[in-house]
This record gives structure tokens, C-alpha cells and sequence, in this order.
């Protein structure tokens, strides 16, 4: 049924469709998950908030995040991706906008909303990327699942810019509010974004398969062949999943890189305003550009995926941004001709980083599972890895001092050994990419299928 997907040389508009209801869906999960960290230094000072406290604030999302890339990447196998998708999006944007309820200096009110927007948020793209790449050929699904994240560092230059912009008009409670806004988007999901072709075949739904598959084609139903004998309904084990230890292994250690990218860009404009001096707005205009570096790495990574491959171009890409990140923490109070070479290294790392090596890492943390199991396995490694969004910001509020209050001092001398701390969690992940990673550019999803059970057979 999928030889004439596989035959395509070119993408029809209705995939261009799905294509973008899942990128400004991945840009608005970007914009409400950072959204706290730039809202965060309006009030972080006058609540007198410790690093604790601070770190609580940011890493409780982090820790919903696991159980929510866990639940939702097996509901995901159990009622469809799209479903799943709606629900999501749901969640994450009613928690960002309750947080504009939040009473004066309650702090621990501001844990409990974030820890439901994680909880959206660690199970969206659990099922946004299996369902993308269910759609796509072979030749394309490296390119387009890559270039479908592309949007995610807009989410948080979109943060920043509002917040530099807005945020001193409309206060941090306006910000919130604007967490509401990526709600619009279970509309589109449900207008734009059919169920997944491969999972309704795999639920013996043969006829909504066909219609599915030509809706995306824009072909007739007709021209699409029905096996001679149709497939048994899937039934499948969560347990199933530690079947595959190796894939399980690699999946979560790669997926642990974000454990960097989380840390830093969650205390990104904190940052700014202590080491470089610059007033909370303009820390956030600062960090705007950030984003459009990791934009642009994200197209360039994800066309090294088809030209490197997945294993080799997320290894290059995250090591040249691990280099980067650490030498923005050894860099920090140097200037070249006016320029603060924190601020160059930084955008860098962003570019190469969190910008094209997730663009790889990512769409290919999916592929590593087979068809049956594919979000369930995927939200087992990456709800796993999503530990990062709470160790990642946590460990710079530990190697601080959690009891010390925020101040420039206390920063500063964090700085270094919090920036290596970060860097090695992608160093961790090159390692694993080149050890134990199987190569999947060019693999169609049934190819990939055989191979990972013939893997799964030897193990």
C-alpha cells in the first residue's frame, strides 16, 4: 500500500500541511516551555528567589516531562497519533496561561503550573515526530522530519521578543497570557492533520489506511492497491520495548544532550543580565538572536542528515557545539573589539548544537524504533532523556549554591564548571551516536522495520 508514497519525487500540498501544522506546533511548545525563563528576571528580584527557588521554578517542567513523554508515547501506539497531538498542545498552552493567576510571591503555585505545561510538552513531540515521518518517503523523511523542528528555536526567539518588547507594557502576567495563544493550534491539528496511514494499518483499519494515504498523496482511493490479505490487528506490550536494549540505551543517552540546551537556555537571559550587565528586556532582545542561530542550524542540520547521515552529522554538529559552549564559559569577560566573545561563542553553539544536531538527533531518535512501537519507544527514551530539563537547569543551581541568592557574584563563579557540565552531556552523546548508532538515511520504515528486529534477534 505504500509503494506509491515511496515512488515520490516530490511532496503534494496536503503533506506540506501536516508538514506545517507539526512545525508552529513545535515552535509554540518551544515558546511556552521558555517562556518562565524570560519572565522570570521580572520578578526573580523582588520576590528575593534563591537559586532553589529560581531552579525550582525552571527544572519542575523538566520533571513532568519524563512521565509525560512515557504516558503519552504509549497512548500514542493505543489511540493514534493525532488524538494524542490535540491533547498535548491542549495542555501545555492552559498551564502557561494559568500561571497568569499567580499570586504574589508564590513560587511554589508557579512549580505546580509548570510542571503541567512539562507534562504537555514532554508527550507532543512523542507523537508530532512519528507521525511526520509516517507520512514521508525515504528519500525525504531525514530532510523534512528535520526541517519540521526548524521552527522550535523561534519559539523561543518569539518568547524573547515579547518579553523585550511587550514585557515591560503588558507585565508578567500579560506574558502568560500569551501562553494561551498555541491552543489555536488542536484546531489546525484537527482540520489539517489526518491519522497516520502506517498506525491505521496497523490496527487492521485497512479502508481508513487507503483513505488516509490518499489524502496526502491527492490521489484517488482507487489507485491505492489493498493487500490480498489484509493484516491482523497489532497488539503490542509496553514491555515490549526493553526487548530492544540497545536501541533503549542509545535513544535516552542521545536524547540526554538536551540536558545542555535546557540548563543554559532556561537560565540564558538570568545570565545576560549578570555577566554582561544588561537590563532584563534587553537580555531578552540579546537572546533573541540566539534563536535565529539555532533556526538557521536546524535547516543546515537537517540537510546534513541526507548528506553526512544521521549518525555522523549529529556527531560532528554536537561536538563543534559542545567546543563552542565551553569556551563561552572560559571567554566570558573577554571583549573583542567591543564585542564579548561570550556572546559570539554562544551564538555558535546555538548554530551547531541545539540548532542542527537536534534537527538530526531528534526526527532519528524516532527511526531507531520499529513501526509497532514507534512513539511508545520513542516516548520511553526521550520522556527518559527529558530528565535533562530538570538535572540541566538544577545542576547549575546546585554547582552554584542552591541556598545562595541570585547575584552577579554567585553567577560568575558558577560560570565555568556549569558551562563544561553542560558541553559534556553532548560529548556523552557523540560517544553514543559512533558506538552504538545505526545508521537509517535512505532506510524506508519497513526496511528499517527487518533491521531492527534482526538487531533486536542478535541482542
Amino acid at each position: 500500500m505504500f509503494d506509491l508514497l515511496e515512488r515520490q519525487q516530490s511532496l503534494t500540498i496536503n503533506q506540506w500541511k501536516i508538514f506545517v501544522a507539526c512545525l508552529l506546533s513545535t515552535m509554540l511548545e518551544y515558546f511556552d516551555f521558555f517562556l518562565i525563563g524570560y519572565v522570570l528576571p521580572f520578578f526573580i528580584g523582588e520576590w528575593h528567589l534563591t537559586y532553589g527557588q529560581s531552579g525550582a521554578i525552571l527544572f519542575s517542567s523538566g520533571i513532568a516531562a519524563v512521565p509525560g513523554g512515557w504516558f503519552f508515547g504509549w497512548l500514542g501506539d493505543k489511540l493514534g497519533r493525532r488524538t494524542v497531538f490535540m491533547t498535548t498542545v491542549l495542555l501545555f498552552s492552559l498551564g502557561s496561561g494559568a500561571m497568569a493567576l499567580t499570586p504574589h510571591g508564590a513560587w511554589m503555585y508557579l512549580v505546580c503550573m509548570r510542571f503541567v505545561v512539562g507534562l504537555g510538552v514532554g508527550g507532543m513531540l512523542v507523537v508530532d515526530l512519528p507521525l511526520i515521518g509516517e507520512f514521508l518517503p525515504a528519500s525525504k523523511r531525514g530532510l523534512v522530519s528535520g526541517l519540521s523542528t526548524a521552527m522550535l528555536p523561534a519559539g523561543v526567539i518569539l518568547a524573547g521578543a515579547l518579553s523585550a518588547f511587550l514585557g515591560p507594557v503588558i507585565g508578567w502576567r500579560g506574558l502568560f497570557l500569551c501562553g494561551l495563544v498555541p491552543a489555536v493550534m488542536a484546531f489546525v491539528i484537527r482540520v489539517w492533520v489526518p491519522e497516520s496511514p502506517r498506525w491505521l494499518l496497523g490496527q487492521g483499519r485497512v479502508e481508513e489506511t487507503r483513505r488516509s494515504l490518499a489524502w496526502a498523496l491527492m490521489v484517488n482511493p482507487g489507485s491505492i492497491v489493498v493487500p490480498a490479505k489484509l493484516p491482523a490487528k497489532i497488539r503490542t506490550s509496553w514491555l515490549e520495548l526493553f526487548q530492544y536494549p540497545k536501541t533503549l540505551i542509545a535513544g535516552t543517552l542521545i536524547g540526554l544532550s538536551q540536558t545542555g540546551a535546557a540548563g543554559l537556555s532556561l537560565w540564558t537571559v538570568v545570565l545576560f543580565v549578570m555577566v554582561l550587565k544588561v537590563a532584563p528586556a534587553e537580555g531578552a532582545f540579546l537572546a533573541i538572536w540566539l534563536g535565529f542561530a539555532g533556526v538557521i542550524g536546524r535547516v543546515a542540520g537537517a540537510w546534513l542528515s541526507e548528506v553526512l547521515g544521521r549518525r555522523i552529522g549529529g556527531a560532528l554538529t554536537l561536538l563543534i557545539g559542545a567546543f563552542c559552549l565551553s569556551l563561552a564559559g572560559y571567554l566570558h569577560n573577554i571583549f573583542l573589539g567591543g564585542a564579548s566573545l561570550y556572546y559570539l561563542m554562544l551564538l555558535l553553539y546555538n548554530f551547531f548544537a541545539p540548532g542542527a544536531g537536534f534537527a538530526i538527533i531528534f526526527p532519528y531518535m524516532t527511526e531507531m524504533w520499529p513501526s509497532r512501537l514507534r512513539a511508545s519507544g520513542f516516548g520511553l527514551t526521550y520522556g527518559t532523556a527529558n530528565l535533562g530539563k530538570f538535572i540541566g537547569p538544577a545542576g547549575l543551581a546546585v554547582i552554584a549554591g542552591a541556598s545562595n541568592y541570585v547575584k552577579p557574584k554567585a553567577t560568575l563563579d558558577a560560570l565555568v564548571p556549569a558551562f563544561n557540565y553542560f558541553a559534556g552531556w553532548f560529548v556523552l552523546a557523540v560517544i553514543v551516536l559512533l558506538w552504538l548508532g545505526l545508521e537509517t538515511r535512505g532506510r524506508t520504515i519497513e526496511e528499517l522495520d527487518g533491521k531492527l528486529d534482526k538487531r533486536m534477534a542478535a541482542s
